[in-house]
């Protein structure tokens, strides 16, 4: 099945023809929020990679980041450009799907074919807009049980995911600790910190700025508010790298020029970067989602339903944890996943901690680091051993 590509500065219109899965809830199958709305005829868009073994107990759930999708191992009908996590998924890396069947949802509110604000209500025969619920990270998480229940998937071998997709690996084995073997979360949280907020907040107010974002019924006006969005993913953007991976990949080097402009044009490259990356952003996602999603993961606080006591929510918890960070991500630092840690010592929890030198920052869990991969291997394969799938080929 194939995608029209977007056009740059148009909204992305038809979500029901792009080359995944698609499961789809009736009325009388609402999805139950936080904020205390049912959520009616609930649309998930995703993909698998692998083969479901006969007891079904070789499934791996994939949860991805804030701008991510269900294309974490094929190619972006979009972009057309790699799964997002090409280095781990795939036929002999870490998640190897020649032995596991891994899943990979659009998380509720996304725009790639997920229900979201991009949805036509069926009330109104317009697209929801900021009439959308607001929803959580544990919103997320229960239309991905709703999903595995639809796949008559009891259980899952793992539950994998980086930045806003390990709030979902740790939402997963909190909630369900049952239908959770394993989890990796990698430079992750168990809460949004008031500076991961503030910055949330900039790009949201970028957003609201644009005089094309019409109150965030933009798509009845026939716009989109590419500007305010642009600037939302460049301020993000900055806080996914570090200071030394900017000063190695760009220095003070001016872009295409020997010397300054004395203007206001691009006279640096790290300028001229962040200008590319707000500007293809807006070619495949959605301002309000974006709205949505930095919200979602601003409310996330794991220990506020255990009487802010952390350790309470792994509390006899059976699942196996592999915490993952690095030394240059100052968006989810080491101490925040060590506070993790922590909390799974003080009840006993099996649990192990790789922290990754890297210069890369934050995004470093989307990149090439066989040290990660490495750390992910090993545990995914003592995880696996005890349900007799087949070991990795040499």
């Amino acid at each position: 099945m194939s995608a029209a590509k977007k056009q740059p500065g148009k909204p992305t219109s038809d979500k029901d023809n792009l080359p995944c899965s698609y499961a789809r809830f009736g009325p009388d199958e609402p999805l139950k929020l936080d904020c205390g709305v049912d959520l009616l005829n609930l649309t998930i868009a995703y993909n698998t990679h692998g083969t479901l073994n006969a007891d079904k107990s070789n499934a791996i759930m994939i949860c991805h980041a804030l701008t991510g999708d269900q294309f974490v191992a094929s190619e972006h009908p979009i972009t057309g450009r790699a799964g997002w996590w090409q280095y781990v998924v795939g036929p002999g890396k870490p998640i190897d799907t020649d032995r596991f069947f891994v899943i990979c949802t659009n998380v509720l509110g996304s725009c790639m074919g997920t229900s979201g604000p991009e949805t036509v209500n069926p009330e109104t025969g317009k697209p929801y807009g900021l009439e959308f619920p607001v929803f959580t990270i544990a919103d997320m998480v229960r239309a991905q049980v709703m999903l595995l229940d639809h796949l008559e998937i009891p259980d899952l071998l793992c539950v994998a995911g980086g930045s806003m997709g390990g709030m979902q690996a740790l939402e997963w084995a909190a909630k369900y600790p049952d239908r959770v073997c394993s989890a990796i979360p990698i430079a992750a949280a168990a809460k949004h910190s008031a500076q991961n907020i503030a910055f949330h907040e900039l790009g949201r107010q970028a957003i609201f700025a644009d005089p094309d974002w019409h109150g965030g019924a933009y798509a009845l006006k026939g716009t989109v508010p590419s500007k305010g969005l642009a600037v939302a993913r460049m301020a993000a953007h900055i806080t996914y790298l570090s200071e030394p991976a900017l000063h190695n990949k760009f220095g003070r080097n001016l872009q295409d020029r020997d010397k300054p402009t004395f203007g206001f044009e691009a006279d640096f490259q790290v300028e001229s970067y962040l200008r590319y990356q707000g500007s293809t952003f807006v070619d495949r996602f959605d301002a309000n989602a974006y709205l949505y999603l930095t919200r979602a993961m601003d409310y996330f606080d794991l220990s506020t339903e255990y009487g802010g006591n952390l350790a309470n929510a792994f509390r006899d918890t059976p699942t196996r944890f592999c915490v993952i960070s690095f030394t240059s991500d100052w968006l989810f630092p080491t101490s925040e996943n060590r506070a993790i840690v922590e909390a799974l010592n003080a009840v006993a929890a099996n649990v192990s901690f790789v922290e990754i030198e890297s210069d890369k920052g934050h995004d470093s869990f989307l990149l090439d680091v066989p040290e990660m991969f490495a750390a992910m291997t090993g545990f995914i394969d003592a995880a696996a051993a005890p349900r007799n799938i087949p070991q990795r080929a040499a």
